[in-house]
């Protein structure tokens, strides 16, 4: 069991987010489904929590109200190793959601998302600073990263 698990809060569609996460991520899958009992607070059987993983990482959903929603300050980072991975997840996890600048998208639950194609990583991590500075001021201009227009920047 890994030791420190994400904690999502949803209003009430943590299952619905749950199984639609599990839909996009391969090695993914719902671990468990807990339900209020008499006690509350939530209704009696409605669903409390819901444990899942999603390439083999775990998170916790709560269906815990509306008094708490996703902001930018939170998000969750997907390491793409293809521009075909970044296009998929980027129509997936966009559906019904909000495009954002440099990478980052809402996703229809609001949760926050960066689709980060490693290339990128790798072309700002250059040690040539005018390399790695053109590279950012492409990436800048995008909202999806176009990985041909980062190469096409860093070749100057």
């Amino acid at each position: 069991m890994q030791k420190i698990t994400t904690f999502l809060w949803f209003d009430d569609r943590a299952e619905e987010a749950a199984g639609f996460y599990t839909s996009v991520f391969d090695d993914s899958r719902i671990v468990e489904v807990q339900r209020y009992g008499e006690a509350g607070p939530g209704e009696a059987g409605t669903v409390m929590v819901v444990t899942f993983e999603l390439a083999g990482q775990r998170f916790i959903a709560l269906n815990g109200g509306p008094q708490f929603t996703f902001n930018e300050a939170v998000s969750l980072s997907v390491d793409c190793a293809t521009q075909e991975e970044v296009d998929e997840l980027w129509a997936k996890l966009g559906d019904g959601g909000e495009e954002g600048a440099c990478g980052w998208l809402k996703d229809r639950f609001g949760l926050w998302w960066q689709i980060v194609p490693r290339t990128l990583t790798e072309l700002l991590g250059d040690p040539d600073p005018v390399r790695s500075n053109r590279v950012m001021r492409a990436m800048l201009g995008m909202k999806k990263i176009d990985v041909q227009e980062l190469l096409d920047a860093a070749g100057g």
